[in-house]
């Protein structure tokens, strides 16, 4: 049986996401479940770079490392390799909704990824956005990791609660 599979998604794909696709990667293995965590841009704004030099400092100050991460845009094949896709802001949801509607037609009887913000099942911050930290300051990229982290735990949960992993 392959491994349940999330897809964390953003604009760029150089700040948020694969910030969140680390830390989750990272809570998922503490709790040990077997899941499969990428990330990837709405946007070919950066096709294979390594995440923002900012987030890339504050993730390793707590332990991350987005060294070999490379960004890259979603693809259609997306909806049909992963099991979820979360979104970081609602502008992401609403681009992933479309896309999602795409590939319902080009994908006809397969089973397709589910969609959900990141903060879905956070408490502390249901359905919030992931904030973008690319044009503020250092207290921007400290704030995604803190919303990732929490909002990872919450997927942990979730997860375990579902049976998955």
């Amino acid at each position: 049986m392959k491994p349940y599979r999330v897809l964390c998604v953003c604009l760029g794909n150089i700040c948020r996401s694969p910030t969140a696709e680390e830390v989750l990667r990272h809570i998922l293995k503490q709790h040990h479940l077997n899941i499969v965590v990428d990330s990837a841009g709405t946007s070919n704004y950066h096709p294979n770079a390594t995440p923002d030099s900012r987030s890339q400092a504050h993730a390793k100050r707590r332990g991350y490392d987005l060294s070999m991460l490379k960004a890259r845009q979603i693809k259609l094949n997306d909806w049909v390799d992963f099991d979820l896709i979360l979104a970081m802001d609602l502008d992401n949801l609403k681009d992933l909704k479309r896309l999602q509607q795409q590939a319902v037609l080009s994908f006809k009887d397969v089973p397709l990824a589910k969609l959900a913000l990141m903060t879905e099942h956070d408490l502390t911050q249901i359905k919030q956005p992931i904030a973008d930290p690319y044009y503020g300051g250092d207290d921007g990229f400290e704030r995604v990791l803190n919303q990732c982290e929490s909002a990872s735990h919450a997927w942990a949960t979730y997860f375990k609660q579902q049976h998955i992993g």
